[in-house]
């Protein structure tokens, strides 16, 4: 059984930078994908970046140059660095794990980026 727990979520001011974590237990495929989602009160959780199997990144738009994802694979950790926060980019933060035959999902870790 794959689990994932997030880590890192705090408060930080405008312009401030902020580290996630996720640890993975359990195994995971090859051909997987790591993402991070987040999610806003009220609203649907959307797609912040996503690390392929490859190597590849992708980012949403208005995270580019800001966001990084990472992993390491030895330790089964993927990472978000977040720089330049604004408070829009306040929420609950989720990682994920997609894979052909099954996706998992963490409980969420929330970021808060306020003055």
């Amino acid at each position: 059984q794959v689990q994932l727990a997030e880590s890192g979520g705090g408060l930080v001011q405008p312009g401030g930078s902020l580290s996630l974590s996720c640890a993975i237990s359990g195994t995971i495929s090859r051909q997987r994908v790591l993402r991070w989602y987040r999610q806003t009160s009220g609203n649907r959780r959307e797609w912040v970046a996503a690390l392929g199997g490859g190597g590849s990144t992708n980012y949403r738009d208005d995270v580019k140059g800001r966001f990084t994802i990472s992993s390491d694979d030895f330790k089964n950790m993927v990472y978000l660095r977040m720089n330049s926060l604004k408070p829009e980019d306040t929420a609950v933060y989720y990682c994920n794990v997609w894979e052909p035959e099954a996706e998992y999902w963490g409980q969420g870790t929330q970021v808060t980026v306020s003055s």
